[in-house]
């Protein structure tokens, strides 16, 4: 009888907690789009090669539990959503643990392998952009049934919505398949993809949103699959796949200050974490990590998804000294820098 006088009281304390976060949340949710690195577990409700829900993904996830994210724990959105007084984990849509009760404050429609160019999808079978689009929309068909029109409205007009993707066009696309090379020099591929940017945000602004973080892209000629691939070059960083990056996020900073011209009532601000993710690894040193050439998981060179799995024996023992999780992926450590970055230095306008 005790136990159960006390189970009570640890749910009723749980539930005041949570209304207390609710009632300090600076926005009443945070509704995220984009690829594997915001993805929370979408992929694996769908076949596809591209999943991580086995270990050692999600070792340092609270419970150890391998969730689908493409992590050691928790990703960039997470730690957004906590800072903006809401849950510390943003759900994937598709994942049955979670319903329209957990989703109004927080939910994200990405998948791993996903890019804004639909043909960028086709690669590994995974969701495209203009799906994820799809299952916003039935978000929103849920969110006025279990809320009312009211107060959904409020929810669809006030939430922070995020958006991180593009490195898979390039990486996974691009330079990886002939198609789009065949169509596309790498320039006209980035006013493509752009193009596919702006329709998109038109899109949600009319669906309702009106606060907006575009992502850009991060220096991905630095990832360790990509230095590995550098082999004649000492396995330095690639600077060409660099500088894709740095035309590309300079391309998305021109979008961001058209579509605030261009959508009327919109506030829409690029996220950029290019920067702040090459200054760690240039002095990783003073943030406490210790290795930025090679990724915690397996060799570290080249493995992510199911070559993690395979080859688990041999991941690191403290992901916090790494700046990389698998070859593609940052650690949690590196997200929550990052993330706690963008909040302090672009996001704080919506607190």
């Amino acid at each position: 009888m005790e136990s159960m006088y006390k189970l009570w009281v640890l749910m009723i304390l749980a539930e005041f907690l949570l209304l207390m976060s609710r009632s300090e949340a600076k926005v009443p949710a945070v509704i995220v789009f984009g690829d594997s690195s915001v993805d929370a577990g979408n992929n694996n409700q769908i076949p596809t090669v591209a999943r991580s829900n086995f270990v050692p993904y999600g070792r340092d996830f609270p419970g150890g539990v391998p969730t689908g994210r493409f992590s050691n724990g928790r990703v960039p959105t997470d730690f957004i959503s906590e800072a903006f007084g809401l849950k510390p984990i943003v759900p994937a849509y598709l994942d049955p643990m979670y319903n329209i009760s957990d989703f109004a404050v927080g939910v994200t429609f990405a998948s791993a392998g996903s890019g804004y160019d639909n043909a960028t999808s086709d690669v590994l079978s995974v969701i495209s952009l203009s799906r994820e689009l799809d299952y916003y929309k039935e978000y929103q068909r849920k969110l006025r049934a279990y809320l009312g029109e009211a107060k959904a409205k409020i929810v669809i007009n006030e939430s922070l919505y995020l958006m991180s993707l593009g490195t898979n066009d390039f990486l996974e696309n691009y330079y990886t398949m002939p198609g789009r090379r065949n169509q596309f020099t790498v320039d006209q591929y980035q006013v493509f993809l752009i193009g596919i940017a702006k329709k998109f945000v038109t899109d949600l602004y009319k669906l309702g949103a009106r606060k907006i973080s575009v992502g850009g892209l991060p220096p991905m000629g630095c990832m360790p699959l990509e230095r590995t691939a550098n082999l004649f070059s000492g396995y330095e960083c690639s600077e060409s796949y660099n500088i894709v990056a740095l035309s590309f996020n300079n391309k998305l900073s021109g979008l961001v200050t058209t579509l605030n011209k261009e959508l009327q009532g919109i506030q829409v601000v690029f996220s950029n974490p290019y920067s702040v993710f090459l200054q760690l690894l240039k002095k990783p040193s003073s943030y406490g990590f210790e290795e930025v050439q090679t990724a915690c998981c397996a060799t570290g060179m080249f493995e992510m998804g199911y070559a993690c799995s395979r080859f688990r024996a041999l991941s690191c023992e403290d992901a916090d000294k790494y700046v990389f999780w698998d070859a593609f992926h940052p650690t949690q450590k590196t997200s929550r820098i990052i993330s706690d970055h963008l909040v302090k230095t672009v996001l704080h306008k919506f607190l």
